[in-house]
Order: C-alpha cells, then structure tokens, then sequence
C-alpha cells in the first residue's frame, strides 16, 4: 500500500510541475507588454466595444432577414408596375380593371358577387 501511495504523490508532483511550467511559460509571454496589449485589444473589442461579436452576428443576422424582404419588395414593385400598364394604357383597360377590382358598374347595370363558403368574393387568377 505504502508503494501505491508513493506512486499517487509521485505522480501528483509530476502533474503539479507540469502545470507550474506551464504557467510559467504564459505568464512569460503575459508580462511581455505587446502580447498583454493584443489580448488586452482583444478582449475589449470581442466584448466591450459597441461593435462587440454580439452585435456583429445580430446585424449580420438581421441583414440576410432585409435581403429577403428586398427580393419581396422588388417582386411587388414589378407586379404593381404591371398593374398600372394595364390601368394607363387606353380608356377601355381602365374600365374593364375598375370592373373587375372594385366592382364598379354603370347605373343601369346589376353586379352580382359569388362568394364561396367563407363568404369571400371568387376571384379568377
């Protein structure tokens, strides 16, 4: 038992000298004014400064959810510019898309709306 004890110290004062010297190594190159400086940087940049990781990846992440609405919008703008083509063009066209929009009619006409179980106007699309 005496045996196993020693070989228990003994390797708790190899493990003890290893993590001093390694220690000793960084705080080596922690008192070297440079390198505490970068890290110092470091540090500050990734957790302090008003650009900090945080806020980088959530403007990151906000700006790919604004992409994908300006491929929505940019769609929009090209169906609505359409849209009005059709209603400019002539006379006739605006007529036929007042009609057909707002159900508008002439005074001696009946407008008849045919809704579907939700009571929703059937549209042709």
């Amino acid at each position: 038992m005496n045996g196993l004890r020693f070989a228990d110290a003994k390797w708790a004062l190899i493990t003890y000298h290893s993590s001093l010297t390694t220690m000793k190594r960084v705080l080596r190159y922690g008192r070297n004014f440079y390198v505490a400086t970068g890290v110092g940087l470091l540090v500050w940049m990734l957790v302090f400064d008003a650009n900090d990781l945080y806020s980088q990846i959530r403007n990151w992440l906000n700006l790919r959810d604004l992409e994908g609405e300006k491929t929505y919008y940019q769609a929009e703008i090209k169906r609505v510019q359409n849209q009005r083509k059709l209603v400019l063009g002539t006379d006739q066209l605006r007529e036929k898309y007042a009609r057909e929009r707002y159900l508008m009619k002439k005074p001696t006409e009946d407008v008849y709306v045919l809704v579907d179980e939700n009571n929703e106007p059937i549209e042709k699309q």
